[in-house]
């Protein structure tokens, strides 16, 4: 009885695509859904790797044209009113308050420092939602996925004794199939749920680390006008 037993249950095919094909609708849908959530995921994190390091070189090659001894004015006009990258943005944003500010005698206008560093706050929002962008994905993925996972098992486990009560037979070759399925469900959400989580913290960071830096920037320049304010 056990040789054949055995022997049934090395006829089963326990490939992942024949564990799907064998699955559940409800199962399936469980699987498709961790499926596209992973592939999506991967897409973000691609894409987001791709953008920081784009962000970082345009960085590195602004702070080398700021801080090369050019003229403010000199600089600004050479970027024109179509900046390429976040920091040149927000130095566009505000030097175009700064001339804003000024009246037609030379003067300035009450409030300058303020509205420039408002407008260079409203610059580095915007380079915010940029770098961010599909992070919420990431940890949406990372904190549903596993559960996700789980109700699929659930439901596999539950489909393996419904399908025991039918035959009354518990022999492998009937429960198997059942729990492999079962736990694939478990192994895609965890699949899909790991890489978003270690991905969404890493690129968190990153993008927090680019921020700071674009602070910063803000910071020296808004230094750099006041003293001409104060002039």
């Amino acid at each position: 009885m056990e040789t054949e037993t055995l022997a049934a249950a090395q006829e089963i095919d326990f490939s992942v695509l024949a564990l799907f094909m064998k699955a559940t609708l409800t199962n399936k849908l469980v699987l498709m859904t961790l499926l596209l959530m992973s592939f999506w995921s991967w897409s973000i994190i691609i894409q987001r790797v791709l953008t920081f390091r784009r962000a970082r070189a345009e960085a590195e090659e602004f702070d080398r044209a700021f801080w090369s001894g050019e003229p403010l004015d000199e600089l600004y006009e050479t970027i024109g009113p179509q900046p390429q990258g976040a920091s040149e943005r927000i130095f566009v944003a505000g030097m175009t308050e700064w001339r804003r500010s000024h009246r037609q005698d030379g003067k300035l206008i009450a409030g300058a420092q303020a509205r420039i560093d408002r407008a260079m706050d409203v610059a580095i929002a915007r380079e915010n939602e940029v770098l961010n962008k599909g992070l919420g994905f990431l940890a949406t993925t990372g904190s549903t996925a596993p559960f996700i996972g789980l109700f699929g098992t659930v439901w596999g486990i539950k489909h393996s004794f419904e399908q025991i009560a039918i035959s009354q037979n518990t022999n492998l070759a009937v429960v198997a199939p059942g729990i492999a399925e079962a736990l694939l469900a478990t192994a895609i959400g965890l699949v899909a749920a790991i890489p978003a989580v270690v991905a969404y913290n890493k690129l968190n960071s990153d993008s927090e680390r680019i921020l700071n830096g674009y602070e910063s920037f803000a910071d020296e320049f808004s230094t750099i006008l006041s003293r001409q304010l104060d002039a």
